[in-house]
């Protein structure tokens, strides 16, 4: 697995200097940052994450070092403030990305004034990866239609949260990406790894369907999940595979 973390330099002193800057204008930068962000790695048939907004990561097997340089290079020109990144591997997308942060950790502290547009880190070859798409079974009923806003939000995300605990376990990285959707990237995992996330998920009270997609760039694997929920979501099935869908169609 290829994972890259991109990371602003020195943003917290930024966003005090001369005075602290106004909340909404950083939300604002933060989000189009990850959209710009999102949308180059996208490109290359990779997946990026909102991780902590000053912060964000991303599954880039299509990435070379020169589209990494590329991109950091328009950041620099588009944003007040630079970003640095750094390519890890490894056998699974947690222990690619915990190559990657220790990697930028080694070359400077995300407050040094002296760290600007690093790319650190290699680039290496990568395995299949497998995409797992979590959705709310009924979430418009269970929750966005009977329950205010915030209390579906606090439910929809503390289920999500236990999903990431339980497949963090097994190497993947899970991230809520809105609504009540939630995608994980692995290696490929047995259908128990799968059966115990949604467990976890249920013993806080989210009832989760999941739709797995393999496929050599994340890209591809993501589709084929997106596919397979689909039909999961027509037979009422907690989990499918994106073959089981392709065999049943």
């Amino acid at each position: 697995m290829q994972a890259t973390l991109f990371q602003l330099d020195n943003y917290g002193p930024w966003t005090t200097t001369p005075e602290p800057r106004p909340e909404m204008h950083l939300q604002t930068l933060q989000s189009r940052l990850y959209a710009d962000i999102a949308e180059a790695v996208g490109d290359h048939d990779g997946y990026a994450f909102y991780a902590r907004g000053d912060n964000i990561v991303a599954l880039t097997p299509g990435m070379d070092r020169s589209a990494h340089r590329d991109l950091l290079g328009r950041l620099d020109e588009d944003y007040p403030v630079s970003a640095s990144a750094a390519i890890g591997t490894g056998d699974t997308p947690r222990d690619a990305l915990a190559a990657a942060t220790a990697t930028l950790q080694e070359v400077g502290s995300a407050q040094d004034a002296d760290r600007r547009r690093v790319l650190a880190g290699e680039t290496g070859p990568t395995d299949a990866v497998e995409v797992a798409h979590f959705d709310v079974v009924d979430a418009t009923g269970e929750f966005t239609d009977t329950t205010d806003a915030y209390t579906a939000y606090r439910s929809i995300t503390g289920g999500m949260a236990a999903v990431a605990d339980s497949l963090a376990d097994r190497g993947g990285l899970t991230f809520f990406v809105g609504g009540d959707n939630a995608i994980a990237v692995c290696s490929p995992l047995e259908r128990a790894a799968y059966e115990a996330a949604i467990d976890e998920a249920r013993s806080v009270g989210i009832d989760l369907r999941v739709g797995i997609g393999v496929g050599e760039a994340p890209t591809d694997a993501g589709i084929r999940a997106k596919h397979a929920l689909e039909r999961g979501r027509e037979t009422g099935k907690p989990i499918t595979p994106a073959a089981t869908a392709s065999a049943e169609r």
